[in-house]
């Protein structure tokens, strides 16, 4: 499974850059796959370690926010493994041959 999550802290002003850095060093520390992007960390691995992960992610963030915002979206598919990298694979060949 792939989870796509984004963890917000809330009532500590605008800048949220550090209270973000602890959560993405929760995910990296997991050894599991995972990608940052300018809006979400995408992590993939099986449910239950998938979920401690962002359950981690977000007791980072709640340490020091008196408030905190989860959103999180799945791809559940059983025993499809490396998706985070086939998926935009399948992508990049579509766009290098346009029209296929």
């Amino acid at each position: 499974m792939i989870v796509a999550f984004s963890v917000t802290p809330l009532g500590v002003g605008e800048d949220v850059g550090e209270y973000v850095a602890d959560a993405v060093r929760v995910v990296r520390e997991s050894g599991l796959p995972n990608r940052t992007d300018a809006m979400f960390t995408s992590v993939e691995g099986e449910w239950d370690e998938v979920m401690d992960v962002v359950r981690r992610a977000v007791a980072a963030v709640e340490q020091r926010a008196p408030r905190v915002s989860l959103v999180l979206k799945a791809d559940i598919r059983p025993s499809v493994t490396d998706g985070l990298t086939s998926k935009v694979a399948t992508v990049e060949r579509h766009l290098a041959s346009p029209g296929e």
